[in-house]
C-alpha cells in the first residue's frame, strides 16, 4: 500500500511536468489557429492558466474578428475560476466595455458584481467590496429587471448587508465594551436605522437603552436628570415598536431604575 500511493504520487508529477511541457510548447507555437484550439481544450478540461495564457496571448491577432468576442469571455472566467476576482472583476467590466450589446452582456454584468462578493473580505476588515457589491448588484436588478439572475442578485444583496450589520454591531459592541458607553448607545441607534428589519433589532434597542443607562449612572450629578430621561424616553420608543418583544421587560426595568434615580 505504502509502494501504491508513492508511485501514485510520482505518476500525478510526471502528468504535471508532460502537462506543463506541452502548454509550454503551445505557448511558443506560431500558428494561431493551433493556439487557440489548445486554449478552448485547456478551458473545457479547466486547466484555467494555461488557458489564460493562451487566450490573451491571442488578443491581438483575433480582436476585431468574430472570434474575440468569446476569446475575451473565456478570459474573464479563466480568472474568476482560477479566484483571482480582482483581475476577473477588470476583465468583465472591460468586456462589457467592449461589448455592450453582447448576448453575454447580462451575465457579465451580474459576474462583474459577483466578483466584487467573492473578494469581499470578513466582517472585520475594509467592506469596500462589500459596499461595491451592493450598489452593482442594485445596478444589475435594475438594469435587468427580467432576469433569471435577479433572485441570485438579491440572496447577495442580503448576505452583503449581514456583513456590513454584523461589523457595525461588532462596533458599538466594542465601545460598550471599553466604557465609551454613549457613543455605543449612539451605534445601536445607528444600527436600528440601518437595519430597521433586523432579527436582531430589538435586541439593538435594548443594547442603546443599556449604554444610556450605564451613560447616565456614570454622570456628574448635573448631567444625571437629563440623561435618565433620555433612557426613559427611549424605553417609551423600545414599548411602541416592539410590544411583543421578550426583552420588553428587560427594558422597562431600565426606566424604573432611571425613575427612581431622578425622584431621589
Amino acid at each position: 500500500m505504502k509502494f501504491f500511493k508513492v508511485s501514485l504520487t510520482g505518476l500525478f508529477f510526471v502528468f504535471f511536468l508532460l502537462s506543463c511541457n506541452e502548454s509550454s510548447k503551445v505557448l511558443k507555437s506560431t500558428s494561431a489557429t493551433y493556439k487557440l484550439k489548445m486554449a478552448d481544450k485547456y478551458y473545457a478540461e479547466k486547466n484555467y492558466r494555461p488557458a489564460q495564457q493562451l487566450y490573451e496571448q491571442l488578443y491581438p491577432i483575433y480582436k476585431g474578428t468574430d472570434k474575440f468576442e468569446l476569446i475575451y469571455f473565456r478570459d474573464a472566467y479563466c480568472y474568476y475560476y482560477m479566484k483571482e476576482y480582482k483581475d476577473a472583476e477588470n476583465f468583465f467590466k472591460g468586456f462589457l466595455d467592449v461589448f455592450p450589446n453582447s448576448p453575454q452582456a447580462e451575465e457579465v454584468a451580474f459576474m462583474h458584481a459577483f466578483c466584487y462578493y467573492k473578494s469581499s473580505p470578513k466582517a472585520e476588515l475594509d467592506q469596500t467590496n462589500t459596499i461595491k457589491s451592493i450598489g452593482l448588484m442594485q445596478t444589475f436588478i435594475n438594469a435587468h429587471p427580467g432576469s433569471n439572475r435577479i433572485d441570485s442578485a438579491n440572496s447577495v444583496i442580503d448576505l452583503c448587508r449581514v456583513k456590513l450589520e454584523h461589523k457595525e454591531s461588532e462596533s458599538a459592541n466594542l465601545y460598550y465594551k471599553i466604557g465609551q458607553y454613549r457613543a455605543a448607545a449612539l451605534g445601536y441607534a445607528d444600527l436600528l436605522n440601518d437595519y430597521p428589519a433586523s432579527i436582531l433589532a430589538d435586541q439593538y434597542k435594548l443594547k442603546e437603552i443599556k449604554a444610556y443607562y450605564k451613560f447616565a449612572k456614570l454622570s456628574i450629578p448635573d448631567k444625571q436628570q437629563e440623561r435618565y430621561e433620555k433612557v426613559i424616553t427611549e424605553y417609551r420608543d423600545f414599548a411602541d415598536r416592539f410590544p411583543d418583544s421578550k426583552l420588553l421587560k428587560e427594558a422597562e426595568s431600565y426606566s424604573i431604575l432611571s425613575q427612581k434615580s431622578i425622584s431621589q
